[in-house]
């Protein structure tokens, strides 16, 4: 091999938690893995380095020329009997014996792979794009599986809306459902049941009545009154495909106050504003602007609230952020969000929240396309949900 030709690309981790090295791979193992690409004669190249005993599952299903296992990779003085170091030592060894001595990683490549890498005399290099950028544009598998989860996350809101809209309530204003009184932990937990039997993996979902609800990440408690914006946020993830799904939907039992009805005809303007501004080439900050400029000619703020703002109603957070394996991705629709790329798969949430009353946020998921978004979302975005 050349010398010219002495550089590779690296994923090392778990598979299970390195989402980059799953995407790459498409391979679900437990057990540290490497996953090195090069070019050899003119060709690229991929090698997946994995524990012996899954190297025929890894042969049948992996994304990857040729798999291997440590055990091929021995350095002089042998293997480690830790098998992340062995796995670190094997690649090491592997780039070594294929003239490599230049390896470009990936952000989380752990540091037991760098210090491996490095006491061979291998230069590491940091690539902080790779694996975050080129996993923003989905392939068509992945939009089917962001597809599939997010309308099992739908059949959860609607059961969790359904379920407050037509809740009973007592003489204090409390719902009441099935002769008892209904929190947001008997919500959460008629979410979890019901996305467990689908397959799913369950995150806390957000069920924020009322005044909790005005803190656009907390999660909720106690019971649900009649009257009050209820913010419903379910982001859970499908065990087989690893993909997630995430929608937000508020609902109000009883009457709407003509001031959350503001609230609301401000946040759906906000919404389809962003959604009609997206579309590949289309910054991300550009798509924020877009809804933001509907939140100000509704009268409410943006940013978060003054010190003295007591009264103050606004969008505390930005429009969006991407979605996948992880439920945070990049890019984000935000201030300095970047361009976007066909098949970004993206959110669009705008929200207002007042310290007072609670909050109010709707989200759908979209994918970017060339002239446009495709919504892959089918739930109504009102209040009332009788």
């Amino acid at each position: 091999m050349n010398s010219k030709d002495s550089t590779a690309t690296v994923f090392a981790g778990i598979p299970a938690a390195d989402m980059s090295l799953y995407r790459r791979i498409r391979f679900l193992v437990g057990d540290p893995a490497a996953l090195i690409e090069w070019d050899e004669n003119g060709e690229r190249r991929s090698t997946l380095m994995v524990r012996d005993i899954e190297m025929a599952r890894a042969r049948a299903t992996a994304r990857a020329d040729d798999v291997t296992c440590p055990g091929d990779f021995e350095p002089t003085g042998g293997l480690s009997g830790d098998r992340g170091i062995a796995t670190a030592q094997a690649t090491a060894e592997f780039l070594i014996r294929h003239g490599i001595n230049r390896a470009v990683v990936h952000r989380d490549l752990p540091m037991l792979f760098a210090d491996c890498f490095l006491e061979r005399g291998i230069e590491v290099f940091c690539d902080r794009d790779l694996g975050i950028v080129d996993r923003r544009a989905k392939d068509e598998e992945e939009i089917d599986h962001l597809r599939a989860v997010q309308a099992v996350t739908e059949s959860a809101m609607r059961l969790a809306c359904e379920t407050i809209a037509r809740a009973g309530a007592d003489s204090a204003g409390r719902l009441l459902h099935e002769g008892a009184v209904l929190t947001s932990e008997i919500v959460r937990s008629m979410i979890d049941l019901h996305l467990i039997r689908q397959g799913f993996s369950t995150r806390p979902a957000i069920i924020a009545g009322g005044p909790a609800g005005a803190d656009c990440h907390e999660l909720g408690s106690g019971p649900l009154r009649t009257g009050e914006p209820v913010i419903i946020d379910i982001f859970p993830q499908d065990k087989k495909t690893r993909y997630n799904g995430d929608c937000t939907r508020t609902v109000v039992h009883g009457t709407i106050s003509p001031r959350l009805a503001a609230m609301h005809a401000a946040v759906k303007a906000a919404k389809s504003a962003s959604e009609a501004a997206t579309c590949a080439g289309t910054t991300g900050e550009a798509v924020h602007e877009a809804g933001i400029a509907e939140i100000r000619a509704h009268g409410f703020g943006v940013g978060l609230p003054p010190e003295d703002g007591a009264d103050y109603c606004g969008m505390v957070h930005g429009t969006g952020h991407g979605l996948g394996l992880e439920v945070h991705e990049a890019p984000l629709l935000d201030f300095k969000g970047p361009p976007l790329v066909i098949g970004d798969a993206v959110t669009i949430e705008p929200g207002l929240y007042d310290a007072r009353l609670g909050g109010i946020r709707i989200e759908d998921l979209v994918i970017v396309t060339p002239k446009g978004c495709v919504n892959l979302n089918t739930l109504p975005e009102e209040l009332d949900w009788r």
